[in-house]
């Protein structure tokens, strides 16, 4: 059992020692360090970057030591990876710094939409229903995009309006086909994502009908907890095994590891 999906105090969780020595006390046997990180150059996202200090595109050498460090004392895998902010608009520069990068493997995730961050409910609270289900539409036509680019290995939680009430359960069969078809054809694989599974919510990404619809399609699935802290990785990952072994499903490494 993998975790392809953590974070580490180079973004928005704990310290990176802190976070590989839990995720081997929980029995993985391998885990993938993926802190976020954008590199558009719009104005609004250099705000963002430097309200919530993500810098990954400039301490990522750094992490990478540190990385080393940890994986020379570790009895599991640790995998150097990263989670990029995707923007259709934003494709050249994402292109061009995972090139330089280089890091283990990829993950694209859409957290944002015209300009939204789509997990902020008071984003959408005043929003009529059609407003909203208008939201729902760009997103989906951003994560098409992002299996289109072939630029990430994984697609993080592809449904992560699922997290916020005022956008939950306004996706349809249709949004899920279009994007099912997308990843059928692409190299990236999207994530079971277990980051809202324990909380009060229960949100599993994806949902049961979108699972469904990726497996109809041939689609490959990996897991990741989407863990921010130690004590969070344990639960969150026999979580996601005891999933697996009721679905009959086998997830997969990111496409970069098998190379």
């Amino acid at each position: 059992m993998h975790d392809f999906h953590l974070h580490s105090n180079y973004s928005d969780g704990r310290f990176l020692p802190w976070m590989v020595r839990a995720a081997s006390e929980a029995g993985l046997d391998g885990v993938g360090v993926a802190d976020h990180c954008n590199v558009s150059e719009r104005a609004s996202m250099r705000d963002v970057r430097a309200k919530l200090g993500f810098n990954l595109d400039r301490t990522y050498e750094r992490r990478r030591r540190g990385i080393e460090q940890v994986r020379d004392e570790a009895d599991i895998e640790v995998y150097d990876a990263v989670e990029m902010d995707y923007d259709p608009r934003d494709e050249d520069a994402i292109r061009e710094f995972l090139g330089d990068a280089d890091f283990d493997y990829g993950i694209g995730s859409v957290h944002g939409v015209d300009g939204m961050d789509v997990q902020n409910p008071s984003n959408f609270a005043e929003m009529t229903g059609a407003e909203r289900d208008a939201v729902v539409d760009s997103y989906f036509e951003n994560l098409v995009a992002l299996a289109e680019s072939e630029l990430f290995d994984v697609a993080a939680h592809p449904d992560l309006i699922e997290r916020v009430e005022p956008l939950r359960g306004r996706a349809t069969e249709d949004h899920y086909r279009r994007a099912a078809s997308a990843f059928a054809d692409s190299r990236t694989v999207p994530e079971i994502n277990a980051g809202r599974a324990l909380r009060d919510e229960a949100v599993v990404h994806p949902t049961e009908t979108f699972l469904a619809v990726l497996r109809e399609h041939g689609v490959d699935v990996t897991v990741g907890t989407d863990s921010h802290a130690p004590d969070e990785i344990g639960d969150r990952a026999a979580f996601l095994e005891e999933l697996l072994q009721e679905r009959g499903i086998e997830s997969v490494a990111p496409p970069s590891l098998d190379q």
